[in-house]
């Protein structure tokens, strides 16, 4: 069985405008930890504050099956491994997991660590023996391994050979710059598995794009562990993509790694990753993408019609996907009714029902909308086709007025007038931001009635412009994370005015947080 070890929350986030909060980095440890994946490095603790705090807060994840990692480097030059603060911030955290890159390619060690080649060795080994004497899983990441191979392979060898004697539990590979073709790669795996005792990792970049290929040709070679990220996401041309490998790993090379039960969550965990980032999920993303397995129309999409598995290389349905055109009208339902099904609904019997939502939601997401991270929005308009919604509250009007102050503050004043119970009642509040102003205007209107209300947090807000060349005029995608301390859920909202995209996302948030209040306290 091939061991995955995910680096979307370090690797993934050397990716040019891409940045997660700590709370995006624990909701996304949570889905890959749905998802089967055996290891997720959390970041390099002490780099900066958010990895520090991402550790600290790691610890109290309760995780079916995944182990977190920490990653860092081997001791510093000169330095004994006890007395290295690198090295003692990784055992700080308290993770099962480490993994310590160290140079492999020899032009590294002379210019860039200007260390001797033995030195080097000695800083490697060290590092590996103490951290297993911890009592951790001690990953060794062979840095720039397939170029310093090309140029001195004694040496790159001896480097992995030296971290497999001091424990490794595994020795990785590494395509740092990413431009290794799959041939060498293959050739030179297949040469390391004679002198290596210890699992194989493949750590691969896509410079040349050829990161997916290079890890699973490197796995069909002989490692048996692969690192990669969600989506691909990496510096410059990205990391190998674990949305590609693992279903190739399950469906094509009859792997293991992960159930079949836990594959079919692959495209909503990519999509969800995506949505975090506030980055757009590529449509054309195999397996994942939303055009995956779309037939254009005319006789190809015919012919698919009739046989489908002619011309789709799997059932979309493994990989949780849709195939639109020729099967959308049978699989969009069937994925709705699922999706009900895990939200309480059930639309079994009421194909009516089922027909008039995805033909509302086609339309929204034409408009714009995206329900892959906003569960809680997609509840809503299901109950509202449903017939089933409680409001909890009417809205009359909102108001929000911005203010720049002389001492240089600046603070938003929002006024709201909503109906309960047919009562009117207005509440003014002011905030940092016309979406927290709303949101304390609202909270004093309606909160008396809905104690509830108390426990509900808004923890995230993003905002995404839809159509750039439109400029200010542009439609706005706002999504907003909420929790109540048990659970959490996203909403989305959208509008050319970003506040009433916010008001939007805002309502759906307490209306659902309202609707499934936490369980009361044991006593």
């Amino acid at each position: 069985m091939i061991t995955l070890y995910d680096t979307t929350l370090r690797d993934g986030t050397q990716r040019e405008n891409l940045s997660l909060s700590v709370e995006d980095k624990l909701r996304i440890c949570q889905r890959l930890d749905d998802l089967g994946v055996h290891y997720i490095e959390g970041g390099w603790p002490g780099a900066n504050p958010k990895d520090t705090e991402f550790f600290e807060r790691a610890r109290d994840l309760e995780l079916s099956s995944a182990v977190i990692s920490a990653f860092g480097s081997t001791r510093r030059k000169d330095v004994s491994v006890e007395q290295d603060a690198q090295i003692q911030g990784l055992l700080d955290t308290g993770a099962k997991a480490l993994c310590v890159f160290g140079k492999a390619w020899d032009i590294h060690v002379t210019e860039t660590l200007h260390a001797t080649l033995e030195e080097n060795l000695a800083m490697v080994g060290d590092t590996v023996r103490y951290l297993k004497e911890q009592g951790r899983t001690v990953f060794f990441d062979a840095e720039h391994f397939f170029d310093g191979y090309a140029n001195n392979a004694s040496y790159a060898i001896e480097v992995c050979t030296v971290a497999a004697e001091a424990g490794a539990d595994a020795v990785v590979l590494c395509d740092t710059n990413g431009g290794t073709l799959p041939h060498e790669v293959l050739r030179t795996v297949s040469a390391m598995r004679l002198v290596i005792e210890v699992p194989l990792g493949i750590h691969a970049h896509n410079d040349a794009g050829c990161a997916v290929a290079n890890s699973l040709i490197a796995i069909d070679a002989g490692c048996t562990h692969v690192q990669g990220t969600v989506n691909g996401y990496g510096e410059r041309a990205g990391n190998a993509n674990l949305t590609t490998i693992i279903p190739s790993l399950v469906l094509k090379m009859n792997d293991d790694c992960i159930t079949r039960d836990q594959l079919r969550l692959i495209t909503e965990v990519s999509h969800f990753v995506a949505e975090t980032a506030n980055i757009s999920p590529e449509p054309h993303q195999p397996y994942v993408g939303s055009s995956a397995f779309a037939h254009k129309g005319g006789i190809h999409a015919s012919a698919a019609q009739r046989l489908p598995e002619a011309y789709e290389h799997i059932d979309a349905a493994l990989v949780g996907n849709l195939a639109r055109v020729v099967v959308s009208e049978m699989a969009g339902r069937a994925s709705l009714q699922m999706k009900a099904q895990e939200l309480g609904i059930d639309l079994t019997g009421d194909p009516e029902t089922v027909g008039a939502v995805l033909d509302n939601i086609k339309e929204l997401e034409h408009q714009g909308y995206s329900f892959e991270a906003a569960d809680a929005s997609l509840e809503v308009m299901l109950r509202k086709q449903m017939g089933t919604y409680e409001p909890f509250f009417k809205l009359e009007s909102f108001r929000a007025i911005m203010e720049k102050r002389e001492d240089g503050k600046v603070m938003t004043e929002a006024t709201i007038k909503v109906h309960i119970g047919g009562h009117r009642y207005i509440a003014t509040a002011e905030g940092n931001g016309p979406v927290n102003a709303l949101d304390k205007a609202l909270r004093i209107a309606i909160g008396r009635f809905y104690p509830a209300l108390d426990a509900i947090e808004l923890m995230d807000f993003k905002v995404r412009v839809l159509d750039e060349k439109k400029g200010t005029a542009a439609v706005t995608r706002v999504l907003i994370e909420s929790s109540d301390g048990e659970k959490s859920w996203g909403t989305v909202g959208l509008s050319e005015n970003i506040i009433e995209a916010s008001w939007e996302a805002l309502v759906d948030s307490v209306v659902f947080g309202l609707s499934h209040p936490r369980s009361a306290p044991e006593e």
